[in-house]
């Protein structure tokens, strides 16, 4: 059963005004032109270098175990540039949330449709896996245009936010799914939809493998997407987003429906899907939410953190 949040009249009182005010000012700066807001959001980014630092320490951290053999310039140069592609993404909020369709078009370029046409005449849903890129808000309405799709999310707890949240997210697309739905994911999956999953970060050791991610050898990854995958006997294809340089837009790259997946070994299938995770974030390395606690699980319990 969806849960479709709709509008209050709670929403008009005092304890929300600060969220409206933050609303207002996003909504308005939504219409500046985008090269200018790519720029603001830079600067944002920078600011947030400076002022956010445990969650710069975690970058950093994440980008040391991944990275080894780059040289400690190269990954502070790197390190800077996540947080000017986190400070844009405030602003790539506001346009997926609020852009009409015609301004989302401009800046929209897909690659690898046909592969996900192809999976659907089959009658079988797609499992679109993805990752956290800091532009997938607006990739959610670049993609949405090129085929409305169906989101696996998790609920914003503030109930105005996720009013917001779910009617700009489900714009261009067909509806969204709570991530704790997960009977809802898998209706949708057998209905033929095409869904949204992002299988790329740390959920915990229930339902996981500890498998390679870049140099990490033990990375804690959900077998969730064998699982869907398995139960609704639908196609998995990898959607790959990424913000192109130069102020030229988003692109998005499907691959071809994986075949013999899953294979019956969570094992082969977690590593085969973090390679392909790989492939995509190096497109834009410095566009991955590195600012997440990636390896915060560890194989073994008694284990340190490796954030301390």
């Amino acid at each position: 059963m969806l849960n479709t949040p709709t509008f209050s009249f709670s929403f008009l009182l005092p304890r929300y005004w600060i969220n409206w005010l933050g609303i207002i000012i996003l909504y308005t700066i939504s219409w500046l032109p985008y090269r200018l807001q790519l720029g603001l959001g830079k600067l944002i980014g920078r600011l947030l270098y400076i002022t956010v630092k445990s969650r710069r320490k975690i970058a950093a951290r994440n980008l040391e175990i991944c990275f080894p053999e780059m040289s400690e310039q190269a990954r502070k140069s790197l390190l800077i540039k996540n947080f000017e592609s986190t400070g844009i993404a405030l602003f790539e909020s506001s346009m997926g949330w609020w852009w009409p369709q015609w301004r989302i078009k401009r800046i929209a370029h897909v690659e690898g449709l046909e592969h996900l046409e192809d999976a659907l005449k089959s009658g079988q849903g797609v499992l679109l896996a993805t990752y956290h890129m800091m532009c997938l808000e607006i990739c959610g309405r670049v993609f949405g245009q090129a085929h409305p799709c169906v989101a696996f999310y998790r609920p914003h707890n503030n109930p105005l936010m996720e009013y917001f949240q779910y009617k700009g997210r489900a714009r261009d697309n067909r509806y969204l799914i709570g991530a704790k739905n997960v009977k809802g994911l898998l209706e949708a999956l057998t209905n033929n939809e095409a869904c949204y999953y992002l299988p790329d970060q740390d959920y915990g050791r229930r339902r996981s493998v500890f498998v390679p991610f870049f140099a990490e050898p033990q990375a804690c990854t959900t077998t969730g997407t064998t699982l869907f995958a398995k139960e609704s006997n639908c196609k998995v294809i990898v959607l790959m987003p990424e913000r192109l340089p130069n102020g030229k837009g988003y692109k998005i790259t499907l691959t071809p429906a994986l075949d013999n997946y899953p294979s019956g070994d969570d094992q082969v299938d977690a590593t085969r899907l973090n390679k392909l995770i790989e492939q995509g974030i190096m497109k834009a390395p410095e566009q991955y939410m590195w600012l997440h606690r990636r390896f915060k699980t560890r194989p073994d319990r008694k284990q340190a953190s490796v954030y301390k």
